[in-house]
C-alpha cells in the first residue's frame, strides 16, 4: 500500500488528470487484462474451489475506505469467558480462484501488486474477482482463510487456529461510520471489542518499541482557478483495525518460523545517517525530539492534524526504506536458512504479509504456507517452487509502485504550484548535495510540498536543517517538477 496517500477531486480533462493518465500508460501496467487471463477469471468466478468447513454463521463485517470493493478481510470479535477476546479474521482465498501456472497466475506475477494513483488504481486481479467473486462483499458466501485468535485481557495471543472456510460477511462498514458508532455509543458489541482489543494491541506495540506511522492522507482539490492541498487525519478506528492485521501478520511469521519454511517481510534498523537527517527535519519543523527520546516515542506524540507534524510524518516514511522479503526452507537449510534476525524493525517483531491477497501477490503464497504449517503438512509444491523468485518479483513490484508514488507526488505538487510561479514561501532545508552545497531539497511549511532548490554556484551554502525563503521557478504537471530558488 502507498506510504504517501493522495487523492484528487479534480475534474476529468484537467491537465492533472491527463498527466495521471499518461503516467499509467507509461508504467506498462494498465487496467486492461489479457483476454486469456480475463477468460480464466470469469470462469473461476463461476466455479471457485469451495472449502468443506462452513463458517457462514459467523456475523463477520468488513472495515474499509468508503466505496471499496476489493475487500480482503472480514472480522468478528467476541468476549471470552473469564476475560480476554476471541477474534475471527477471514482473509480472501485467492488460491480458490487462481490456478498455478495458468494465464491469470502469470499476469498476477507480472503485476505483483495493485498500483495506487490519486485518481484511481490499477488492480492486481480482474474486477470480476478482485471486486466480485473473491471479495468478501456482504451477503455473499465466499471461500476464505479463517484465522481464530484467543487473546488474554491484555491483548496477547494465547492460541491460534487457521483453516479454509466458507464465510459470509454481514456488513460493509467504513472507518467514519465505525468511529461515529463508537463515539456515539451506538456500536454493536463486536465493534466495541475491536476498540478494546485494538487499544490493548497498541499498548503491547508501545511496550515492545514498535511503531505504526499515522500518516495523514493528502487531498488535492480544485478551488476556483487554483489547487489547494488538505490533510485527512486518520481516525482511531483505522489504527484499531490495522492492529488486527498486524497481529495476523506476526502470527503468520511465527507459524512459518516454527514450521521451518516461509517468507517474511523484513526491515533492518534505519541507518544512523537517515535518523540524523530526520532529526534535522524535526528541528526545522519545530518538532520536539530530545536526544535521549526513542524515535517511536516521538512519533506517538505527534498530532497528524497539525500541519508541521503531518509534514514530519511524511518524512518519517523514509525510515521504512530497505524493507524486503526473506525466504527460508527447511529442505534447503544451506541455501535458504532460517534468518538469524527475522525481525521487522518498525514492528519490533517477526512479521509476514498475509492479509491483502487481492492486492499483493506474496500474500497468496504466505496464506498457503501458513495453512500447511497450522496443519502440520508440507506446503504445496507450487508454493515451494515459487519461493526463490518471489523476493525478486516483489522487489520489482515495489520499485514500480514506489516510482508511481514518487511521480504522482511530483504531478500533484506541480499542479498545486503551477499558478504560483514567482511566489515566495517559507521552507526548511532537508538535504544538501555534498558536491554542490548550493543545491538540495526543501520542504515548504505550507503547503507540504517537497522540491529541488538551487542557488547561484558562487552563493552561500544552503542552511541544512534550517529555515529559508524560496521562490517557485518551475511547476508544470507532466512536464516540470517543482523547482525552487533561494528568495
Amino acid at each position: 500500500m502507498p506510504r504517501r496517500k493522495m487523492h484528487v477531486t479534480d475534474a476529468d480533462g484537467s491537465p492533472l488528470r491527463a498527466a495521471l493518465r499518461r503516467l499509467r500508460e507509461d508504467t506498462g501496467v494498465t487496467e486492461e487484462f489479457p483476454a486469456d487471463a480475463l477468460a480464466e477469471a470469469e470462469q473461476a468466478a463461476r466455479r471457485p474451489r469451495l472449502p468443506a468447513y462452513d463458517a457462514t454463521e459467523l456475523p463477520l463485517f468488513t472495515v474499509d475506505p468508503p466505496g471499496s470493493m476489493d475487500l480482503d478481510q472480514a472480522m468478528h470479535l467476541e468476549r471470552r469467558d473469564g476475560g480476554g477476546f476471541r477474534v475471527y479474521y477471514a482473509i480472501a482465498d485467492v488460491a480458490a480462484f487462481v490456478r498455478p501456472g495458468q494465464a491469470l497466475d502469470a499476469e498476477a506475477h507480472r503485476r505483483v501488486m495493485t498500483l495506487y494513483y490519486p485518481d484511481g488504481r490499477v488492480p492486481l486481479h480482474p474486477a470480476v474477482l478482485g471486486e466480485g467473486a473473491a471479495s468478501l462483499l456482504p451477503d455473499h458466501s465466499r471461500p476464505a482463510l479463517l484465522w481464530r485468535f484467543d487473546l488474554d485481557a491484555d491483548g496477547r495471543v494465547e492460541a491460534t487456529d487457521l483453516r479454509r472456510a466458507l464465510v459470509r460477511s454481514r456488513a460493509r462498514l467504513d472507518y467514519a461510520a465505525v468511529q461515529h458508532a463508537l463515539d456515539s455509543g451506538t456500536a454493536e458489541e463486536s465493534l466495541c471489542l475491536l476498540r478494546e482489543a485494538g487499544m490493548r494491541r497498541e499498548a503491547l506495540e508501545r511496550a515492545r518499541g514498535g511503531i505504526s506511522l499515522n500518516v495523514p492522507e493528502q487531498e488535492i482539490v480544485h478551488r476556483g482557478n487554483r489547487y489547494a492541498l488538505a490533510y485527512r487525519t486518520p481516525l482511531p478506528a483505522e489504527g484499531w483495525n490495522a492492529q488486527i492485521s498486524l497481529m495476523t501478520g506476526m502470527a503468520a511469521a511465527g507459524l512459518m518460523l516454527r514450521a521451518g519454511t516461509g517468507i517474511l517481510r523484513t526491515l533492518p534498523t534505519a541507518p544512523e545517517r537517515a535518523v540524523d537527517r530526520l532529526r534535522r527535519v524535526a528541528r526545522a519543523l519545530g518538532v520536539t525530539w530530545p536526544e535521549d527520546m526513542p524515535y517511536a516515542v516521538v512519533i506517538r506524540a505527534l498530532d497528524p492534524s497539525h500541519t508541521q507534524h503531518a509534514a514530519f510524518l511524511q518524512e518519517c516514511t523514509a525510515l521504512l526504506r530497505g524493507a524486503g522479503y526473506t525466504v527460508f526452507d527447511r529442505e534447503r537449510p544451506t541455501e535458504r536458512p532460517v534468518p538469524a534476525d527475522p525481525g521487522h524493525a518498525a514492528l519490533a517483531a517477526p512479521y509476514a504479509h498475509c492479509t491483502a491477497p487481492l492486492r499483493r501477490l506474496v500474500d497468496r503464497y504466505t496464506g498457503e504456507l501458513c495453512l500447511a504449517a497450522a496443519a502440520g503438512t508440507d506446503p504445496p509444491e507450487w508454493v515451494r517452487a515459487a519461493l526463490d523468485a518471489l523476493p525478486g518479483e516483489m522487489e520489482t513490484g515495489a520499485r514500480r509502485a514506489a516510482q508511481v508514488e514518487r511521480e504522482c507526488v511530483d504531478l500533484v505538487e506541480a499542479a498545486l504550484l503551477r499558478d504560483r510561479i514567482g511566489q515566495v514561501f517559507d521552507a526548511y532545508v532537508v538535504d544538501v548535495q555534498e558536491d554542490r552545497p548550493t543545491a538540495g531539497t526543501v520542504h515548504l511549511y505550507e503547503p507540504a510540498v517537497v522540491g529541488h532548490v538551487e542557488g547561484d554556484g558562487d552563493g552561500p551554502p544552503l542552511p541544512l536543517g534550517h529555515r529559508m525563503r524560496v521562490r517557485v521557478i518551475e511547476a508544470d504537471p507532466g512536464r516540470d517538477k517543482v523547482w525552487f530558488a533561494p528568495a
